[in-house]
């Protein structure tokens, strides 16, 4: 099978809501921990050893934009911020406990997937809708290339319900494991006959991080 287009999906670093336990939206998420800056390092450092990216995309979270910015640095690409990829608007959520938020609601978002863990946030489908939607915008923008995307552990939850067809509600049933800094990598392959399809080549790959991880 030829490859026609590569996604690779990348998670930011470890962040201090990340340590801190906390809801980190817009307003509450500061950044990278010092981990954090050397696990995107080592990130870096591992794709830079494979095939060149064409384009590198980051979400609007402080977070995710230092990651992207030392992922450029070391692979000379310019950063496209893009609002529609970034993880869900968490509302009044933004800046509390997570354990606080998933006792009130009764779990994660996911697991009622239909119903606003706070007041003013978006609700997981409703996050899956608009980031698969802006997945499948930037794939016809850049078809052909290999695609680099500095963004969160729920980005590639989207790209899963993108790629395999799956129903508003499956994350009641299942759901996927990203670490900080991992890779998950899609290929779109053509057969002989001209058949397309979306192929997992790899998910939440932290070989590159070693006693980081």
């Amino acid at each position: 099978m030829a490859v026609i287009t590569t996604l690779i999906l990348t998670r930011h670093g470890e962040a201090n809501c990340n340590v801190a336990g906390i809801v980190g939206g817009d307003r509450a998420c500061t950044g990278l921990t010092d981990r954090g800056r050397y696990q995107v390092e080592l990130l870096a450092d591992r794709l830079c050893a494979g095939k060149p990216c064409r384009v590198l995309y980051a979400t609007t979270r402080r977070r995710t934009q230092e990651s992207a910015g030392i992922l450029s640095c070391k692979l000379g690409l310019p950063v496209h911020i893009e609002p529609g990829l970034t993880g869900p608007h968490h509302g009044d959520a933004d800046g509390r406990p997570w354990g606080e938020i998933k006792t009130a609601f009764g779990g994660p978002p996911s697991s009622d997937p239909g119903r606003s863990y706070a007041p003013g946030s978006e609700t997981w489908n409703q996050y899956l809708a608009r980031a698969s939607a802006t997945l499948a915008d930037v794939l016809e923008r850049h078809h052909g290339q290999r695609i680099l995307i500095a963004g969160h552990g729920e980005t590639t939850d989207a790209t899963a319900m993108l790629f395999l067809g799956l129903t508003p509600g499956y994350s009641t049933r299942v759901g996927f494991e990203t670490s900080h800094a991992a890779i998950t990598r899609w290929h779109m392959n053509r057969n002989r006959l001209g058949q397309e399809l979306w192929v997992l080549a790899a998910h939440n790959d932290t070989r590159h991080l070693g006693t980081a991880s």
